[in-house]
């Protein structure tokens, strides 16, 4: 999924020195978003006060949307560097182009996964023929440097590993979460999982003391470690659980995200994850000049041309602001 922003800002994310060492409980508010043709999205990663949750540093949940007489999403091909992107479903399907010549249809609580390496193109969208609700959420992964320039693949997983305890069932999307582990493919510690609980549930979620965390609130009246979480917000836990405590007023959904602080700093503009202003400027050259991101074959329209660079040079520094 796209960045459609016309005017994306430049972020800089990454680096250990603010990564809360301990346990915290801080709420993130979304920004909405506009994407594509009749999509709004909440933008919960990057935020004005918080870049990354381990590796995780774009978080976008959109829905549930009334998509019945409308296109659903439409996001033509454009192009990614240095991550990779998770696209999640609670309701609805989304056709996955690239530019590899992969074709998927991506379902609820499947996990479509894109590993953008060293570059590739992508377009999304709700099928011509599609049910009457759109809900998901939208994810990248920063890829560490050693594994930024690997070669694009896309892996589609209809099929994912689940745990469970009484009142909560959670399927594990990415990494590891007590001892099931995703076919995903990964690059550095991290894990996502989501979390389905039954109203009335209250449970306790084994974790990594290692790891930093947040939660996203896909639906329902949920809270976590005491605090009531709304739909379309997040809440970051900091470091040091080794388990974290659920409780559900009504049927609820949440997106757990978690990893190993990301120790480096990097730079990310538009769809772009590097580590240099350069690096940013090249690829947007690259992608205008039709080199190097390749062409998404099948989809009905012109790719989307990239945003003008910020004045200033970009400089990687911390992961909040």
């Amino acid at each position: 999924m796209s960045n459609l922003e016309t005017e994306p800002q430049a972020r800089v994310c990454g680096g250990r020195e603010d990564v809360s060492g301990r346990p915290v409980r801080e709420l993130l508010a979304p920004k909405l978003v506009p994407l594509g043709e009749s999509t709004v999205v909440r933008r919960l990663l990057p935020n004005l006060g918080r870049r990354m949750v381990g590796a995780w540093c774009f978080v976008d949940h959109y829905g549930p949307d009334d998509i019945e007489s409308a296109p659903g999403m439409q996001v033509a091909p454009h192009p990614h560097t240095g991550l990779q992107t998770v696209s999640w479903l609670h309701d609805g399907e989304v056709l996955h182009r690239d530019s590899l010549g992969s074709v998927a249809t991506v379902r609820p609580r499947e996990l479509g996964l894109m590993t953008a390496g060293r570059a590739i193109s992508h377009a999304e969208q709700s099928p011509r023929e599609h049910g009457p609700r759109l809900h998901g959420a939208q994810l990248w992964v920063a890829l560490p440097d050693r594994h930024r320039g690997t070669d694009p693949h896309f892996e589609h997983h209809p099929l994912l590993p689940e745990v469970s305890a009484p009142g909560l069932r959670a399927t594990v999307i990415m990494g590891e979460l007590d001892t099931s582990r995703s076919p995903g493919r990964t690059f550095s510690p991290l894990v996502g999982a989501d979390l389905a609980l039954t109203a009335g549930a209250s449970a306790r979620l084994p974790v990594e003391p290692d790891f930093e965390y947040a939660v996203l609130s896909m639906s329902g009246r949920a809270e976590v470690d005491g605090v009531p979480v709304e739909p379309g917000s997040m809440l970051y836990l900091g470091c040091s659980r080794r388990e974290l405590p659920l409780r559900a007023d009504s049927d609820s959904a949440l997106l757990l995200l978690g990893g190993e602080p990301f120790e480096e700093k990097l730079v990310m503009w538009w769809n772009f994850v590097a580590r240099t202003h350069d690096e940013i400027t090249q690829a947007r050259e690259d992608w205008m000049n039709g080199d190097r991101f390749g062409t998404v074959q099948g989809y009905d329209g012109p790719s989307i041309p990239a945003p003008e660079l910020p004045g200033i040079r970009l400089k990687p520094r911390g992961r909040t602001r």
